[in-house]
């Protein structure tokens, strides 16, 4: 989608740690941005991101096995042929969804994301036609949409999945933080700090949904609460729009965890436009007005 990041990048260098010859896809899917407006004001940050790709090719010609041989950057009428360039899935054209894997978490309250993401995939997949495809773990539902992508449709395709690379407070480093700015910035670490709450207790045996998700769930609400009595132009709301505890192949809700087979604590939360703020402060990109959705997950 563009944006490239240290994610991205740990993802390039660890394809090129692993095959001799990478791909590099850079598309902002309009099937993944469902309107009009979303794909307009999608920032465009193609010359930069090139530029590191570069910058990054010439370093890894002296330290990994393989290199960038090729970006891959289609226009939206290549990849859409039959259907107009801000196709959504609802529209006209063809589509994947991967059933129920879609329908769950983000699939909820954003059903037709998962279908962007399979179609746009399996596009990619067509005309690559790659060996391997490198995926991160912080985008854990994707992962495992598109390795039942491969399987379902035969593709001769090895799924890896990068570790999740985040900053020193934790905070899993997304495209998305560029909207946070520095009061946002400082709240949106609640998730992950309430994840590795739940991950030390059932480092400590606790094994029951309930008694798991209590534990982050309180973490979260009680920063909650205090955000919103601070002063408006002092304050960063948000709103968690889930916080679930699933098997880490189907992705449905657990009672209990077997420890013999794990878990996957998945989560989002909605960073709430700002309110107030004087001169100078760093609001983020578009001056903090957009919410800022903000998923991770940890692996237990």
């Amino acid at each position: 989608m563009g944006m490239l990041h240290t994610g991205h990048m740990s993802l390039v260098r660890l394809a090129a740690q692993q095959t001799p010859s990478v791909i590099v896809s850079i598309y902002a899917n309009p099937s993944q941005l469902t309107t009009h407006g979303e794909k307009q004001s999608y920032p465009s940050t193609f010359d930069s991101d090139l530029e590191r790709l570069v910058a990054m090719n010439d370093e890894m010609r002296h330290s990994c096995t393989g290199v960038i041989r090729a970006i891959f950057a289609p226009v939206d009428e290549e990849m859409y042929p039959c259907s107009p360039p801000d196709s959504i899935p609802q529209g006209i054209g063809g589509f994947v969804n991967i059933l129920p894997i879609s329908s769950l978490l983000e699939g909820r309250d954003r059903p037709s994301h998962f279908v962007g993401v399979s179609t746009i995939c399996l596009k990619l997949f067509n005309a690559a036609r790659p060996n391997t495809v490198f995926f991160g773990e912080k985008d854990f539902q994707q992962t495992i949409v598109i390795k039942r992508l491969v399987q379902d449709f035969l593709l001769d395709i090895k799924v890896v999945v990068g570790k999740t690379i985040r900053e020193i407070d934790g905070l899993a480093i997304s495209s998305r933080n560029v909207f946070l700015g520095t009061r946002r910035r400082a709240v949106a670490t609640i998730m992950v700090r309430a994840m590795q709450a739940v991950r030390d207790a059932y480092e400590q045996n606790v094994m029951d949904r309930n008694q798991l998700l209590s534990v982050g769930n309180r973490i979260m609400e009680q920063e909650r609460v205090e955000q919103e009595q601070l002063p408006e132009d002092q304050g960063a709301t948000f709103a968690v729009i889930y916080f679930e505890l699933v098997d880490p192949e189907s992705l449905e809700s657990l009672i209990t965890i077997d420890p013999g087979n794990g878990a996957v604590l998945c989560g989002a939360i909605q960073m709430l436009p700002l309110k107030g703020g004087g001169d100078g402060e760093d609001q983020g990109l578009r001056d903090g007005a957009d919410s800022v959705r903000l998923i991770d997950s940890i692996i237990l």
